[in-house]
């Protein structure tokens, strides 16, 4: 199936695609109100199944490029669930590394994520991808399945787990101590820089809740947020945060991409904004490439 652009369809359909992704509604609930939207013979089924993500589409580095290197790994997590498996990719030939983690959507590790950390060990990362439903057996292989499981976790334990995801990728003997956090749901990478302080380098949340302003003036990593201007949730949000980070004299930027949905950055649904994507991406690589290396290290982007 070819992907369709978001200007294709009604922002309505959207933003009640957007409801249905973020549980607010059932995905009858999406169907009964796509309804309206079904014209010309395609029916509201059809709708969901063009605005779903198709992995196939996700794939810019493919899993067995000979530039890296990839496994899975399991961490530690006392405080949280027990344990948190996850997605660890590097280059092939390096030795040591500043990191980044990446933290998937409400669906789980899927394969979207798992290309997003390749292509930081292409720019020469190390990257780790957890995935939250290990608890509950894993991303199960498909989004809707991974939703409904992803509804069921425990968001305090769910924090911690990624919050030892997080110190386990920065101890790493490979690792050079510097660690960068980037996340689309960005409500989790903010939690990140809230409780990991000092010991967080760089920051790029993608969308996702800003913490209150007391939570703010915790930060001290350089934050660069990333919003599409049609997601009214998040960007209503950004002045406060903007205006908290500020008082905090926490180094930040914030960037709105005109035109562009939540999850703009995701190349696998026709949410997804190139100009944007690729803009936003550029931001995250020039941000941990200042912030995570030093004046000595390689570079690249």
């Amino acid at each position: 199936m070819e992907r369709k652009k978001a200007s294709e369809f009604p922002q309505e359909l959207l933003n009640l695609f957007d409801g249905y992704v973020h549980g607010g509604i059932s995905r009858r609930q999406f169907l009964d109100g796509a309804q309206k939207f079904a014209v010309a013979g395609v029916t509201a089924a059809a709708l969901f199944e063009m605005l779903r993500p198709n992995y196939a589409w996700a794939i810019q580095v493919p899993p067995d490029d000979k530039r890296i290197k990839a496994e899975y790994d399991t961490v530690p997590s006392p405080q949280g669930n027990g344990s948190i498996k996850g997605y660890l990719v590097r280059p092939a030939n390096a030795a040591k590394l500043p990191a980044v983690v990446v933290v998937h959507e409400n669906r789980g590790l899927n394969p979207y994520i798992e290309d997003v950390a390749r292509r930081l060990a292409v720019a020469n990362f190390m990257a780790f991808a957890p995935d939250a439903l290990t608890s509950l057996g894993g991303y199960p292989g498909d989004d809707e399945k991974g939703g409904a499981l992803f509804a069921q976790l425990d968001r305090g334990k769910m924090t911690e787990d990624f919050l030892a995801a997080a110190m386990w990728l920065k101890s790493r003997p490979d690792c050079t101590g510097k660690l960068g956090a980037v996340g689309f749901c960005g409500g989790i990478v903010n939690q990140l820089a809230v409780r990991i302080g000092p010991d967080l380098a760089a920051a790029v949340p993608f969308y996702g809740a800003q913490p209150s302003a007391a939570d703010a003036a915790k930060i001290k990593a350089p934050i660069n947020a990333q919003y599409g201007e049609l997601d009214a949730r998040i960007t209503d949000g950004w002045p406060a945060f903007d205006a908290a980070l500020t008082e905090a004299h926490v180094t930040h930027e914030g960037h709105v991409y005109k035109g562009a949905n939540h999850g703009f950055h995701n190349d696998t649904t026709p949410r997804y904004d190139e100009a944007a994507a690729k803009e936003a991406w550029q931001h995250a690589l020039d941000w941990f490439n200042k912030y995570l290396r030093s004046s000595t290290e390689g570079q690249s982007g």
